[in-house]
């Protein structure tokens, strides 16, 4: 499971850390869900980030990986809400399309896009893309919360007057 954060500076995001939660050392499922608790409250408390953003479920043909994926998301993002974090999760699709263009790349496409957007030194890579796919849902986020929101005026004249009618002389 990898983890990725950010910071920003005034308009400008920065990496601020990366890295993965080796789980394989653990047999026990639930061992690894404890791990992915302990480790993700660390980072909280080490960090003190605002948000949390996770990558969506998605639907995969093995039945058991899916469920065991949902267990270590809901796990970590108990952690979160343990401390009051906001969440927004991201489908990987949206998050692909945010960093690349394209929803369709690949992880190492995505990996190189964050390199460069983030100027992330090539030796600083993990060779993990979990790392990377985490820090790309931190950045997708940065983009979808930073986007200016485009007020919706009135579609007609008289919409307008009726939400204005101290505006219209008469």
């Amino acid at each position: 499971m990898g983890y990725g954060i950010l910071g920003v500076n005034g308009k400008t995001p920065q990496m601020i850390a990366m890295g993965v939660l080796k789980l394989n050392k653990f047999d026990d499922h639930y061992m690894r869900l404890h791990r992915i608790h302990e480790r993700v409250l660390g980072l909280i408390d080490q960090y003190l980030p605002d948000e949390m953003a996770i990558e969506a479920p998605f639907f995969g043909k093995n039945v058991q990986s899916m469920l065991k994926l949902g267990r270590a998301q809901g796990v970590a993002m108990a952690a979160a809400l343990s401390r009051d974090i906001h969440i927004t999760e991201y489908e990987p699709r949206k998050i692909k399309l945010a960093i690349t263009g394209t929803g369709a790349a690949s992880k190492e496409q995505v990996q190189e896009m964050l390199r460069r957007i983030l100027t992330i030194p090539k030796e600083s890579l993990l060779p993990e893309l979990d790392a990377t796919d985490a820090l790309a849902a931190a950045l997708c986020h940065f983009y979808e919360t930073s986007r200016p929101t485009i007020a919706k005026g009135p579609r007609s004249w008289k919409e307008f007057i009726a939400k204005n009618p101290e505006k219209v002389k008469r």
